[in-house]
């Protein structure tokens, strides 16, 4: 189906952009990754590759892997976003090194790299699902 090649470039994008994103947070930027932070990367790279390998043999039965994946990101960027905003949960804070309640960036008061880590995953796992569906929509209107 068109529809699920063209979530899957959708996820690839997401997942190009994340990674992008966070090497130029480390790398041009210099703002040192917290330990959550690499949970999260180890996380998105194999996304990226993933999904782009799985765009260019056009093999979508890889959504159920990316699935897996931004859902454990999700869980990830969501305790290390509470980390962050929440005073609740400083106490739950099992960082060593750079800590994870650090704010590098705070656009709008709300928007800090863990929730930009969530979104991308949210944007993964909602197109994975769609693709899912599709898939098992496709096996059962070809009779298998």
């Amino acid at each position: 189906m068109k529809s699920n090649h063209l979530l899957m470039q959708v996820i690839v994008l997401v997942a190009l952009v994340a990674t992008l994103g966070s090497l130029y947070f480390s790398e041009i930027r210099a703002y040192a990754p917290c330990e959550m932070c690499w949970y999260q990367r180890i996380i998105m790279y194999p996304m990226a590759l993933m999904s782009l390998i799985s765009v260019i043999r056009k093999e979508m039965n890889i959504a159920y892997y990316l699935l897996v994946f931004s859902s454990i990101g999700i869980v990830a960027a969501i305790y290390h976003y509470a980390l962050q905003k929440l005073s609740v949960f400083s106490d739950l804070n099992m960082c060593t090194g750079v800590s994870c309640t650090v704010q590098y960036i705070n656009w709008f008061g709300f928007i800090t790299i863990p929730f930009l880590a969530l979104i991308a995953n949210i944007i993964i796992f909602v197109c994975s699902i769609i693709i899912i569906k599709n898939l098992k929509k496709g096996r059962i209107t070809n009779g298998k």
